[in-house]
């Protein structure tokens, strides 16, 4: 696994070495197809001039110098200089592990990014990365800790995921909004018990298991199938209309209509699968007679 940066877990006297490699593609935050912006007329692709309407001129890079708008028009200059002073120049290359949590505890909102966390190649030096892991799946425990990469400072969470350790990169706690509005607006609303029943027969009906084969995007399918038919100088279809919902008053007619939707589907498939299975009875008992 090619690893982005590499260093050792430590926590006590324990170093653990370890690569971090990105869990993610590069691109898994937006679409697989990216665009440019062209010109119509000769198709040429735009460029993005730094450009200065004082002096109606373009700016080269090394007349550029950072600001910090304290009022409208009011800057504080900061000089490359001056973020280098407080930047963290840490050759320790060691994710410190501070505290070991509950893992069910930490809220996935403070999760940035995920990473995966590779033990070293010898065998020797895995040892002590196992052992860390199981302990961790045994004890259902996630580790605190903070790293330095490329002089920045990160909060980070370790977790089992697996037979593997993966590692979050956090926000901070000035950075997550609160959900204070939210829970007054819904400690304001009551539910009704017969509601309430319903509704867990609905969820009851639709308890499956997590696959992340279905974590798919009829956009991204969409938008390459467009891509090709245009390549290709096919006819591109045009999306249908959406077909307007029809707004549902009452709550309890709504619930009931999801139950029954639900067992009207579940009959369906049992009626098809019986009938699939006594035609493959009948076609066995020709073929033996």
């Amino acid at each position: 696994m090619r690893t982005i940066w590499n260093g050792s877990i430590s926590f006590g006297l324990v170093n653990i070495p370890v690569g971090l490699a990105l869990a993610t593609k590069p691109s898994a935050r937006q679409s697989d197809v990216s665009f440019r912006q062209l010109h119509r007329d000769c198709m040429t692709p735009i460029k993005q001039k730094r450009w200065c309407t004082v002096h109606e001129r373009e700016v080269e890079r090394d007349e550029i110098v950072k600001g910090w708008e304290v009022a409208k028009g009011e800057f504080v200059l900061v000089e490359d200089a001056d973020l280098e002073a407080i930047m963290q120049l840490d050759d320790s290359k060691a994710i410190e592990i501070t505290r070991f949590v509950d893992a069910a505890e930490v809220d996935p909102v403070y999760f940035d990014r995920t990473y995966y966390l590779a033990p070293a190649n010898e065998p020797a030096a895995r040892r002590p990365y196992v052992l860390l892991l199981r302990a961790m799946q045994e004890t259902n425990k996630a580790a605190l800790g903070r790293f330095v990469r490329q002089g920045a400072e990160h909060l980070c969470l370790i977790r089992p995921r697996g037979e593997s350790l993966a590692l979050e990169t956090m926000f901070l706690a000035e950075d997550v909004n609160s959900q204070a509005e939210i829970e007054e607006a819904v400690g304001e609303s009551e539910v009704k018990k017969p509601e309430l029943e319903l509704a867990r027969q609905v969820i009851d009906s639709l308890v499956g298991e997590f696959d992340p084969k279905e974590l798919t995007s009829e956009y991204r399918q969409n938008l390459r199938q467009m891509l090709e038919a245009k390549l290709t100088g096919g006819e591109v279809v045009a999306r249908p209309e959406p077909v307007p919902e029809t707004p549902v008053v009452d709550l309890m007619e709504a619930l009931k209509r999801s139950v029954e939707e639900v067992k009207d589907g579940k009959s369906a498939g049992k009626a098809k699968a019986a009938s699939k299975d006594g035609s493959r009875k009948r076609v066995a008992a020709r073929k033996s007679a």
